[in-house]
Formats: C-alpha cells, structure tokens, sequence
C-alpha cells in the first residue's frame, strides 16, 4: 500500500480536513451536535476501510460524548496492541485544522492502509474526544478513559502513536527557551517524535521506520521523569499513557513552537501541508511494518 499515487492519498487528507474543519467546524461540547458529526464522520471513514468499530462512550457534563476505536476485523478481541490515537475535538472559535484534523486524517488514511498490510501484530485506531481545554484541566479525559478501561480489562499494550498537530511546516522553527537547540533545524520541515524513557525502546523501532523515507526529515526527543522537566511535551493524549506506566509517542510537528495558529480562528484548512502530511502516513505505515510483537506475560 506505500505505493500508492501520492496524489491520491493527498487528496483523500485534504478531504478528510474539509469535512472536519470546513464543514462542520469547532469541534466542542458548547458547539451543539458537533462532536456527534465529527464522530459519525470518522466511523463513515473507519467503515468504509472495511475496519470494526467500537464506540466508548462516557459522560462529561450533561452530555454523552465518545471515543471510537476501530480494528481489522481479524484482530477484534485481541487482549494485547499497540494503539494509533488522535484527538478529534477542538477548543471553542477555531476551526481546528491542524489541531487536530490533520492528525484524524492522517490516521484515517494509515488505518486504510492498515487494513491491507501483513503486520505482525494487532492496531487499535483510536479518536479521542476532549483532549482540549476545559476538559484537560481535570485531564485528557477520552485517552484517560482509554487507558483506565485497558488496565481494568486487562488488555496489553505494547506502545501507543499519540498524533498532535501533524500538518503545519514553516521557514522558522522554534524551540523552548529561546534558542535554537544544537543538532535540530532551525527550518520547521521536519516530524517531531516525544517520548518519555519508558517509551525509548518502542520510539527506536518507530524511528527505525520513520528513517526509511527518506522525503520526510525526522527528529526526536525522551524525556525523564514523563517530561515533567518541560511540560510543554505533555499536552497531549500520550501523558494519559504515561501516567499509567505505558510507551507512548508524540508524533507531531511540534505545535506553537512553530504553528502561530495554534488555538486561534486562523488555523484553517488552508495553511496546512498535505505533501508533508502525505509523507507522514507512509512513515508511519513503514514504522507499523517495524514493530515487533513483545513477550506478554501469561
């Protein structure tokens, strides 16, 4: 499936963003029904990929809100996976373009390509709900209800590729404290990968795959203490896996330290960069290929 005309896969992302972030817009539970069209728009996706989906339903507020987790067929009911997630909503006024459907779209497509490939092992597709503000301030609570529902039912897994904010390149890259740091670029082309040092063996396979294409530059960063020490790498859905002692990457293009967007009316589908967007879902399919299947404890 890597072979597929870049064409095509550009205009099905490019798609895939419109309906999200054109045509239905903010994504948040002040904004009625919009959660609910966003999320029937990823189950029409997931089900025309032919993938089985499992909606998860919680309560926030006065309203039932979902996560939705789709598999191939001949994997559902498997104990032990690694997990691909994205954040679907939005914060209230924007649009939500880059933050975060490029990162639904992205793992639509990857989930597409999924369907078809002999991996080595199970992948739950995974769109979160209210990973944004206000609901962050009591936590990231669709990948918090995840996480604590795998720990209940006693499912394994092995490592979780968390995309946040995949779409947005620039001719200036900024980094925290207000430097550039030695040996990342100071142009904003390239895909981030963040882990915490649980995650570092998982990140080595991923970034084993990552390096195969060679059209989409890659840099990474592992943090101790689950990125405590910079908390501006724990704004996302993978600190959920984190705080419960799971791997887990950030894959993203590192957000406002390089999107001036970020959480505004201005992140519109028109400043993204679905050629970049392009090569990241076929890193990822080849960094999926790398995954190996880990010893479970019987």
């Amino acid at each position: 499936m890597i072979g597929r005309q870049p064409e095509i896969l550009r205009d099905s992302l490019c798609k895939h963003v419109d309906a999200l972030a054109v045509d239905i817009g903010p994504r948040t539970p002040t904004t009625p029904g919009s959660l609910a069209r966003a999320a029937n728009y990823i189950t029409s996706v997931f089900d025309s990929a032919g993938l089985s989906i499992r909606e998860q339903n919680y309560e926030y507020g006065n309203q039932r809100v979902t996560n939705l987790l789709a598999t191939v067929p001949e994997t559902v009911g498997a104990a032990s996976y690694y997990v691909v997630g994205a954040h679907y909503d939005t914060v209230p006024s924007t649009p939500g373009a880059d933050d975060n459907a490029s990162a639904v779209a992205v793992m639509l497509e990857l989930a597409r390509r999924v369907r078809q490939a002999r991996l080595q092992t199970p992948v739950l597709f995974a769109a979160f709900t209210l990973e944004e503000p206000p609901a962050y301030l009591t936590g990231h609570q669709g990948s918090r209800i995840f996480v604590r529902s795998c720990q209940s039912s006693g499912d394994c897994v092995f490592g979780a590729l968390i995309l946040e904010m995949v779409g947005y390149t620039a001719t200036r890259q900024h980094y925290p404290f207000l430097r550039r740091w030695p040996g990342y670029p100071s142009q904003g082309n390239f895909i981030g990968i963040i882990g915490n040092w649980r995650s570092l063996r998982f990140g080595r396979f991923v970034l084993s795959g990552f390096r195969m294409n060679e059209e989409l530059p890659v840099k990474s960063l592992f943090l101790p203490f689950d990125g405590r020490i910079l908390p501006e790498t724990r704004m996302s859905d993978h600190a959920s896996f984190w705080d419960a002692g799971l791997p887990a990457l950030m894959i993203t293009d590192t957000a406002f330290f390089r999107n001036p967007n970020y959480h505004l009316p201005s992140d519109t589908i028109d400043t993204l960069d679905f050629t970049f967007m392009t090569e990241l879902v076929k890193s990822l399919e080849l960094a999926l290929m790398q995954l190996p299947v880990p010893a479970t404890k019987s």
